[in-house]
């Protein structure tokens, strides 16, 4: 075992769950010989605790990195705020350039609050809705983070939300007395959001523009037709999304305006920030409840995203991320046709995933990341695409996977045994509790 595996021992005797983060957990990438901790990142590339140089061709930080690890513009902006002074008694003015800027990439919109996390800022946007609706009920459909709100809905009848990104998430310290407040539909189900609309008595409608696969039958144009008919505030969680093909929202792509939208994860390429930005008939419902919190007005997070924002811009990041994931989308196809694997490919080329349709693919899902980090790759089966990924890594990555790949149609074809080649336990999949 590594330093890293060895601390991660440690790390889940002081710390409930281990991380504090699901999507980083070791386990749910290779249980225990993943390196789990890093000492340094810059570009593409990731070193462990024991010095060995990998390259992250995996979820480059949760897809918070599109301009690749440690950019030198955004650093140097922020270490003069550094010298500057992070924190005082006043406000960083930072934080008005920065909303006067969103406001800007979004004509429909006219004010914005910050926070600095994904589950903050969709907890914000929720409560502000509600506010201005008048109305508890909301109708989701997508990720939305951790907070009670939106564990709620597996409340109602199950594991409502395991079709949502993440199945398996436990309300357990949830009350109870929420249940029936969040409903859960599924995208292009226009018929399922209708019937809700019509049966819950809906104040907020909020969803991921996409994730996997795209508007069909003019789903999002329903949508917004809908909550405008019904006075429902309409919000676009672009937390993910957002930056990964246009400079700003994917919903732009699509010509259907939001009354609110979430931004986050690569706005501050790794420093944290997250935005609510909304019309003024909504944001102004914030006056009349309480959300406050001291670390929103520290000045490394927007001045981290002005200076991502300002590079973006200039070198057209998700114009250069898209070109790569499609390259990756299109190499894992052609290796699978090679090998005579069945492979589903989905999600937005700059953050793009596959699964085997077989029995064996979270087997098959450990083995890759398995060898390929043998070889010097983190890797599973996503990709988060960044600015720093060349061709010679993609042409290096899929040298490596091709061997991979080899093995596993052995295992297809019953040659040779799976977990005859696992060093360790097949990876987790979704939310569970670690011994």
């Amino acid at each position: 075992m590594g330093k890293g595996q060895d601390l991660y021992v440690k790390a889940k005797t002081l710390i409930p769950g281990g991380t504090m983060l699901l999507s980083k957990r070791p386990e749910m990438f290779l249980p225990d010989h993943w390196p789990s901790y890093f000492s340094k990142s810059k570009g593409c590339k990731v070193w462990d605790l024991d010095g060995k140089e990998l390259i992250d061709m995996s979820i480059m930080g949760i897809g918070t990195n599109t301009l690749g690890y440690g950019n030198d513009e955004v650093d140097a902006a922020v270490i003069e705020t550094i010298k500057s002074g992070n924190m005082s008694t006043l406000n960083c003015p930072e934080e008005v350039y920065l909303a006067e800027k969103l406001i800007e990439m979004n004509p429909w919109a006219d004010m914005v609050r910050f926070a600095r996390t994904g589950g903050e800022a969709n907890s914000i946007a929720i409560r502000i809705a509600r506010a201005a609706s008048g109305k508890d009920n909301v109708a989701i459909c997508g990720y939305h983070g951790w907070h009670d709100w939106y564990l709620s809905a597996n409340h109602n009848g199950g594991d409502d939300l395991s079709s949502h990104l993440i199945p398996g998430l436990s309300p357990k310290g949830v009350p109870k007395n929420l249940k029936n407040s969040v409903f859960p539909f599924h995208y292009n189900n226009y018929e399922e959001l209708l019937d809700i609309v019509e049966n819950n008595n809906i104040g907020v409608i909020k969803m991921e523009v996409m994730r996997n696969f795209g508007p069909e039958n003019n789903f999002l144009e329903k949508v917004r037709a809908l909550a405008t008919s019904k006075n429902i505030v309409l919000i676009f969680d672009e937390c993910s999304s957002g930056f990964r093909e246009t400079f700003g929202g994917i919903y732009q792509k699509f010509n259907v305006d939001p009354d609110m939208i979430m931004m986050g994860k690569t706005i501050g390429n790794g420093y944290a920030l997250t935005a609510v930005v909304g019309s003024k008939a909504v944001m102004e419902a914030a006056q009349n409840t309480f959300i406050s919190s001291t670390f929103w007005t520290e000045r490394i997070g927007p001045t981290a995203a002005l200076a991502t924002l300002k590079v973006m811009e200039r070198v057209k990041s998700w114009e250069t991320i898209t070109a790569t994931g499609s390259k990756m989308q299109k190499g894992w196809q052609n290796l699978a046709d090679t090998h005579k694997l069945d492979i589903t490919i989905s999600g937005i080329p700059a953050m793009t995933t596959y699964g085997f349709n077989s029995d064996h693919a979270a087997a098959y899902k450990t083995l890759i990341t398995q060898n390929m980090l043998k070889k010097g790759f983190l890797a599973s089966t996503h990709f988060y695409a960044c600015t720093a990924h060349t061709d010679e890594h993609l042409d290096a990555y899929f040298d490596a996977l091709d061997d991979v790949y080899a093995t596993i149609a052995k295992c297809e074809s019953q040659a040779q045994d799976i977990h005859s080649v696992l060093d360790g336990p097949v990876c987790h999949s979704g939310f569970k509790r670690l011994n």
